[in-house]
């Protein structure tokens, strides 16, 4: 046990002198407007920062979060295919069929084209 309390105090120890060695040899950095403002992607940082932002790229991105999600959720289930878990196939088929649903309305609703 007095061994587990000087290994933990070595640790807390070690830890504090890199973080104070941190702070010494760190450089330090002057905040300029420039760098305080906030920056997108593909716009200029010293102009307004309240720019209109394109509703066609927020979907775009909300639709590929959601299919790797999905995705992600898939990948698993493709191993137990060969298996003879039927519950376990119903719900891979299940979620299956609500993405192409989704996608299918997703379509049909024009939220999938660039342009109008």
């Amino acid at each position: 046990m007095l061994l587990m309390y000087f290994i933990f105090f070595l640790i807390f120890i070690i830890l504090l002198l890199m973080l104070i060695m941190n702070f010494l040899i760190s450089k330090k950095e002057f905040k300029n407007r420039e760098k305080l403002s906030p920056f997108e992607c593909g716009f200029d940082p010293m102009s307004l920062n309240r720019l209109p932002f394109s509703l066609q790229f927020f979907l775009i991105g909300i639709l590929f979060l959601i299919f790797d999600v999905e995705i992600a959720m898939i990948l698993p289930m493709i191993k137990s295919l060969g298996m003879i878990y039927y519950f376990i196939n119903f719900n891979f088929f299940l979620i299956l069929m609500i993405l192409l649903i989704g996608l299918f309305i997703e379509w049909k609703e024009g939220a999938l084209m660039w342009f109008k």
